[in-house]
Order: structure tokens, then sequence, then C-alpha cells
């Protein structure tokens, strides 16, 4: 048994720069932010999913699986099952597939698919020296151990590291995720002037789809304790230029190196939800669907060039399906880094790349320009990990309907050395 699965609506909260402090929200406000208005415009009741399933890779402590904690404060009911997936960058989009796999083979008619991340409140981190003399000076019971365990205090103890920055380090090749960046432009000899080129167009695409309101809908306000509301996302820069980027420090390999902060994703948070059904829900709610979910796949590769997770995952998905690379008329990339994604292209314009990876008998073709991330993508809007897979679907089947194209895929490197890829058409 094999049904269709469309997605009909689905919002985001605007994404916020992170700025060196715990931002507003936390993970599960921000899911709940965006899902209020979402589920408020539904002709049904917040009862009538039959699963919840949210993407996050940063859980804080005081929200262990958001995806019910999310599914509870956004009135959803106490029956309502909500499990959390976890595939560090693909965790958003993981959470789709899982739900179009549900669907499709009939367990399920309506899923709330999602992901939501807060890097600003990634954990402080001590080092191991440090939990160890932390345990010691706990485990000492009379003044005269405590003072021994005080004596073996070292400043050190006292500066622990950002979780995030260990978190974007992979644990295999040692390579953080923007020397993996520099690795790939490296191969494909991307230099800097077209990667900081690359990056002023997504800061500019972006903006032009805020002023023309193109993310109307798609995107939610959402108001802090404070009362203040946040009606865009906030790292886009209007006025970027090259020239500006080009005065950027590289930021993993000095000084020769190709990635930058001003050619790399941003440090962000934000949340994003999706409505998938069957063709029986969508009949007996009166829905519309957006698109029409088709297929998806996963690949695996070596982590030190995870950043050509698109290739590897989605040549495979279009191959399937008979498709040429001018067959997709809308693509999203996640933009982790100019260099990657750049990379990505001239792999998919790379003969031998081509014959030797994918098993092509040549190049499978060049993406245009106006194809790829029309609206702008993660280097001007951000990318809360958990969170991207699940916003390039919404804004692929968003930016489809809008352009009456055919088909789309979106697509993302994985950290870890993975890629996932979702094939769309309209619906």
């Amino acid at each position: 048994m094999s049904r269709p699965v469309y997605l009909v609506d689905g919002a985001r909260t605007p994404f916020l720069k992170a700025r060196g402090e715990p931002g507003p929200f936390t993970p599960v406000d921000l899911a709940v932010q965006a899902g209020r208005p979402l589920l408020m415009r539904q002709p049904f009741a917040a009862s009538a999913f039959d699963l919840v399933i949210l993407g996050c890779v940063n859980v804080i402590q005081d929200e262990m699986n958001p995806a019910r904690v999310a599914a509870l404060r956004l009135g959803m009911g106490e029956q309502q099952v909500a499990f959390t997936v976890q595939i560090n960058c693909g965790s958003g989009m993981q959470s789709i597939d899982t739900a179009m796999r549900y669907i499709r083979d009939g367990s399920h008619e309506m899923i709330l698919a999602g992901g939501t991340e807060a890097l600003s409140h990634a954990p402080l981190v001590y080092s191991r020296d440090a939990t160890e003399w932390y345990g010691d000076l706990a485990k000492a019971k009379s003044p005269l151990d405590k003072a021994k365990a005080f004596a073996d205090v070292r400043p050190d103890f006292f500066s622990p590291v950002i979780g995030l920055e260990r978190g974007l380090t992979d644990p295999i090749t040692k390579l953080n995720m923007g020397q993996t960046a520099e690795v790939l432009a490296h191969r494909f000899g991307i230099d800097r002037i077209t990667a900081d080129t690359y990056a002023d167009e997504s800061h500019h695409r972006l903006a032009a789809a805020q002023a023309e309101g193109r993310l109307k809908g798609e995107v939610v306000p959402v108001f802090d304790k404070d009362g203040r509301v946040h009606e865009h996302d906030d790292g886009v820069r209007p006025n970027s230029s090259v020239e500006k980027l080009g005065k950027l420090n590289p930021a993993f390999e000095k000084p020769y190196g190709k990635v930058t902060p001003g050619n790399s994703s941003q440090i962000t948070d934000g949340a994003s939800w999706v409505i998938l059904a069957s063709e029986t829900a969508v009949e007996a709610h009166g829905l519309e669907p957006i698109a029409r979910i088709v297929d998806s796949q996963w690949a695996g590769l070596d982590p030190s060039i995870m950043g050509l997770g698109p290739v590897l995952s989605s040549t495979p998905l279009a191959q399937r399906h008979g498709l040429s690379c001018d067959d997709i008329d809308l693509w999203e990339i996640n933009e982790a880094f100019a260099a990657q994604v750049l990379s990505c292209l001239a792999a998919w314009q790379d003969d031998d790349f081509c014959r030797e990876i994918l098993g092509y008998d040549a190049a499978f073709g060049r993406i245009d320009r106006d194809k790829l991330n029309v609206d702008g993508g993660a280097i001007s809007l951000g990318h809360p990990v958990g969170t991207s897979g699940n916003r390039i679907v919404l804004h692929l089947a968003n930016a489809m309907k809008a352009r009456g194209a055919k088909r789309g895929i979106a697509t993302e490197c994985i950290g870890g050395g993975l890629g996932g890829a979702m094939l769309l058409e309209a619906a």
C-alpha cells in the first residue's frame, strides 16, 4: 500500500541571530510560537493529528522530548503521541520523512512535523579535568578533605567552552564544519571572490523576498516575554556588498582560507512546522495542498567532505524517478557555507566526479542560479541546525506554488558525513 502524501500548510518563526547570550526563546518556546498561528488557521481541532514529530539537536535540560512538551503547550491533548528526532542538520527534514512514510504506508492520516533549535541556548561545557575536580569536591566530607580538593583547583576549571563549538567539530576527522568547507573549496577551486559573491546574492535575495512580501504566511511574528515583536529574519544585510565581505578575515584557515563569517551560515534560533496529510484527510477537512511529497533519499559519505551530501543524496533520488537536471524546476540547498554550495554545483558539472562517484556517463548538469535558493538561504537568514531541513522543504513548496513550478528538490549537507534530499511535485 502506497498512498500520496500532501504538504497542506506550514509556518516558521523569524530566524533570530544569536548575539552572545541566550535568546528570548527556548527550542520549545519557538516551536509553540510557530505552531499556534498555524493550528489556529486550520479548519480542524488541534487534537485531530495522529502524531507530532519534531527535530531538535541541542535539547536543553528543561525540555526533554521537546516534541511532547510543545504538543502539550499547543493544546493538542494529553493523548497526543509526540517524539523528537535528531540527525544533526537533517533533523527537521527527518521529521517530514518519518511522517511521510507513516502516511504513505496507511497507518496515519495527518501529522504535524517540524524542527526547532535555539543555538543561543547551547550549554557551557567544562573540561574532563574540571568535572573530575568538581566530583572530588562534592565527595569531600571533612573540612580537611575540602581543603585538599581546593588545593588542586586550576584557573582553567572556571573557563568552560560553548557546547556548540564542540558540537560543530566532527569527532572522527577532528575537523570543524568550516574546515570541511575549506577542503571542498580546495578540491573544486572555489576562490574567495566567488564565495563572497554568492553570499552577497543570498542577502539581496532574502531582502527582496521580505520587501516584496513573498514570505507572508510562511513567517509568523513571535512575541517575547518583554512584549517585543520579532517579525523578520534579523540576520539579513540588505546593504551587503562583495567589497564589504572581502574585508573579513578567514575564520578557519588563516590567512588564505576561503571561508569567512560573511560567507557562512549564521548561528540563529528558529522553528518551523509543516502539516502532512493523506488524500483521505485532505478530503475530510477540505484542505488545499501546497505540494505533494514524492520521495526522499539519505546518503553517507566521508565526514571530511560532508558538504557534498546534497550531491550524494539528490542525484540518486532524481535518477530513481528518471529525472534529469533540467527536469527540476527549483532547488533549495541549505547554505551551510557558500564554498560548500558552490562545490556541490561544481561536482554536478564535473564529468569525472559524476562518472566515478555517481555512476553517470557524464556530468549531471548545471543548475541555473535562477532555480536555486530563489529567496536566499542560510547565509542570509541563518541555520538553526534542527530546523533548517524543515524550512527548506516548506519554502520550496511555497516557492513552487508561487511560480507554478512542477518539481523541486530540497537538500542539505549534514554534519558527520550525511546528506538528505526530498522530491516535491505540484499538488
